[in-house]
């Protein structure tokens, strides 16, 4: 199985109502679960999606610079390591193909870069994270 193939996988399973699903086939076992949310907790975070999905996209509305977006479901990383400084803080200068973060999905870590060069603006995701697909990370400028 691919990679991309893989991630689109993830994100079938991610987006379905299925709360777990395996894979085994040709040397390949891929096993996904996810945690079942408390009924009042999934309306509190509805409620949150909806208001970050409302302010990314009036950000990207108002065309003020780039949003780097999550390419996969998984947690993000800020950093290379849990004692090292993060890739990027707001302020910071990056060239387009710059490391940024990592997310990490099934146990690989998968460098997130940047797109276009220019300055760090908004940071919209704490390290640790559990981030969606094409969920924003950070805001660009410049």
């Amino acid at each position: 199985m691919e990679m991309d193939q893989m991630l689109q996988l993830i994100e079938a399973v991610s987006e379905s109502p299925l709360t777990e699903f395996q894979y085994d086939a040709e040397g390949v076992k891929i096993s996904l679960k996810k945690e079942q949310q408390i009924p009042g907790e999934e309306k509190h975070l509805s409620k949150n999606k909806e208001a970050e999905e409302t302010s990314s996209s009036d950000q990207a509305k108002e065309g003020e610079g780039t949003l780097v977006k999550s390419p996969l479901v998984g947690t993000f990383y800020a950093a290379p390591a849990e004692d090292e400084e993060p890739f990027v803080q707001i302020g910071d200068i990056v060239q387009k193909g710059q490391t940024v973060a990592i997310v990490e999905a099934m146990k690989l870590m998968n460098d997130i870069a940047c797109e276009c060069s220019g300055t760090i603006a908004e940071i919209y995701v704490k390290n640790g994270e559990a981030v969606e697909y094409g969920q924003p990370l950070f805001r660009i400028i410049g």
